[in-house]
């Protein structure tokens, strides 16, 4: 009975065990759902100051995100596609946007239709006897007194309204990002701190319905860190900024957060080959000469692996030519722009 007892105790521990490991391995590779999906990428695209003008649609299928609608630029189809790929659990970006302006939707109000005139029925009227009476003596009328009119008084004309300002003034907030497409190859290898690099912006930033800042305006921007993968260990870094906007032929100074890169170190990499190299000098040593020959072999094998990685480089980084860099503004600018610009 007690071996009874401990068997159905056992299975029925197995059994639970089993039904525990099953639900973290459902919760484990969970997922968000298309909808999930939709909302976090609509909210993507919202945040992105370079698309709050634009009209794009986003559906998602599967983890498969679709971008339907219409954009006024290639930069901005690329932004929109490039923020829709960036949200977590999304597998694919389907790209249907459009570029060019939203079609007229203005329509001609058809003309009313003409109402119906109805004509009256003829009225038909019965002939009666009129008896005639001689009619009295109308008294003569009384003299009519006419009293001049007088003349209207002047009415003063109404100024005419001043005229509307032509310029006004926008300010860009800070955090604003300005999507900047760079003009030459930067690289962590050959640029220099302190160089000075050139890029335009790669959209409009609008504010408050006026255009601010148009896209293709010219920007400059410096290297302020450009770190070369070291011998042995260290990694590759390329750190740069705004620091300058031309705009309407005036520059003003800007100010905006680095944007930063960092290649992979080597470090780990030639401890590995080292290591190696010391083992297999020392077997080779044992062999040739015993115990002293060992040492020999291990330091001679050491040496030559870190010989072999002394002349390679970690990774270096780079950001191309023709590359979208976004800048995020750490002080407010002020533009004086055109009504025309609205």
């Amino acid at each position: 009975m007690n071996a009874k007892l401990y068997h159905s105790l056992r299975n029925g521990a197995l059994a639970t065990s089993l039904i525990i490991m099953l639900v973290f391995a459902g919760c484990k590779g969970k997922t968000a759902d298309d909808a999930t999906l939709t909302t976090d990428i609509q909210q993507k695209l919202a945040s992105d100051s370079a698309l709050q003008n634009e009209s794009i649609q986003v559906s998602v299928n599967g983890g498969v995100a679709t971008l339907n609608g219409r954009v006024s630029n290639d930069a901005a189809r690329s932004l929109a596609s490039n923020d829709a790929a960036g949200v977590k659990d999304v597998k694919q970006v389907i790209n249907n946007l459009v570029v060019g302006p939203p079609p007229s939707t203005t329509a001609v109000a058809p003309a009313p239709a003409p109402v119906p005139v109805e004509t009256p029925a003829p009225t038909v009227r019965a002939k009666k006897e009129v008896v005639r009476e001689k009619p009295s003596p109308v008294p003569a009328p009384a003299p009519v007194v006419r009293q001049p009119v007088p003349a209207p008084a002047p009415v003063a004309a109404a100024p005419a309204p001043p005229p509307a300002p032509r310029f006004r003034d926008v300010t860009v907030q800070a955090g604003t990002t300005l999507p900047v497409r760079i003009t030459q190859t930067l690289d962590s290898g050959t640029s220099q701190t302190g160089d000075s690099f050139s890029g335009v912006l790669a959209s409009d930033i609008v504010v408050d319905g006026f255009v601010a800042l148009h896209r293709g305006t010219a920007v400059t921007g410096r290297v302020i860190e450009a770190k070369d993968a070291t011998h042995f260990k260290g990694s590759s870094a390329l750190s740069v900024e705004l620091v300058g906007i031309n705009a309407r032929g005036n520059r003003q100074s800007i100010a905006t957060d680095a944007v930063s890169k960092e290649g992979k170190a080597r470090g780990t990499n030639t401890a590995k080959k080292a290591g190696i190299g010391a083992v297999g000098g020392a077997i080779l040593g044992g062999i040739l000469g015993g115990g002293k020959g060992a040492a020999i072999g291990a330091a001679a094998g050491g040496a030559g692996g870190a010989g072999i990685n002394a002349v390679t480089k970690g990774e270096q980084v780079q950001f191309p030519s023709e590359s979208i860099l976004r800048f995020r503004l750490a002080r407010p600018i002020t533009m004086h722009v055109s009504n025309d610009n609205q």
